[in-house]
């Protein structure tokens, strides 16, 4: 079920590099929010823009009634919400769209994410570890300041992330592609293989990651960002090609297997 909600903002700092977070109000979207899903944000002060912009959830408290987006600046609009404060409010549609899927029985899974792809795979770590499942993460940013997410994955799972940087400030030096096919080897070695691998992130890092599982025999999904306009499957702005014909990333998604994506 979507709701329509006036969120007002609680908090909207940046985390660093250019990467900032912001907490809302929105009590029935934190309920109904799963992992993987996002919100369609209508920003304030933004009345020559009419589109909508959609944004992950990072983390959704349902008992206090909090969403909480991560964005990346990199234009008018994401500039513009960081003049947003306290008081201020967005209108927001959610939860909308196909979240992770992973099988019920799943007991060891590989996270993987690129940049603020860290957003829509967090939900999944918690879901999974609350579950009881073995979690490995990977995070992959350009420089260590762009790794906002890491505390909380360690907080989550109890263990700290495998990372990389571009600049090799934190971690390995270069891609996280390498940590990821280092992981799968380790766990088929050891008689434990992984029988998960989610990945969100640059659309070249999921598709490296997604042969990387196919050719391992692990199921794997993708989280996919289109740019969209309505947001609820009318408009097919954001249509993504499949092995079974065209589908809509915002109703059909964004979260995909990775096998049915026509990369």
């Amino acid at each position: 079920m979507l709701y329509n909600e006036s969120a007002p903002i609680l908090a909207n700092e940046e985390a660093g590099c250019n990467i900032w977070l912001m907490t809302v109000a929105a009590p029935q979207i934190a309920a109904a929010a799963r992992p993987g899903q996002f919100v369609h944000v209508k920003v304030p002060g933004m009345e020559g823009h009419i589109l909508r912009r959609p944004f992950g959830v990072y983390a959704a408290d349902a008992q206090a009634g909090t969403v909480d987006m991560m964005y990346q600046v990199l234009g008018f609009g994401t500039n513009h919400m960081t003049s947003l404060a306290p008081g201020d409010a967005v209108e927001m549609i959610g939860p909308v769209g196909r979240g992770w899927q992973p099988s019920a029985n799943c007991k060891k899974a590989l996270l993987v994410a690129g940049g603020v792809g860290s957003a829509p795979i967090h939900p999944l770590a918690c879901q999974l570890a609350a579950k009881g499942a073995e979690v490995v993460s990977i995070l992959g940013a350009q420089t260590a300041e762009a790794l906002v997410a890491r505390q909380r994955f360690e907080a989550a799972l109890g263990c700290a992330p495998r990372c990389s940087t571009d600049d090799g400030s934190f971690g390995r030096a270069g891609f996280c592609t390498p940590l990821v096919q280092e992981a799968l080897d380790e766990a088929a070695a050891a008689g434990t293989p992984f029988d998960y691998v989610a990945c969100c992130g640059p659309e070249p890092l999921m598709k490296l990651v997604a042969a990387m599982a196919e050719r391992a025999g692990v199921m794997c999904e993708v989280s996919l960002e289109r740019r969209m306009a309505c947001g609820v499957g009318a408009c097919l702005s954001c249509v993504v090609d499949t092995t079974a014909g065209k589908k809509r990333a915002c109703v059909d998604g964004p979260v995909f297997p990775s096998t049915e994506v026509v990369w």
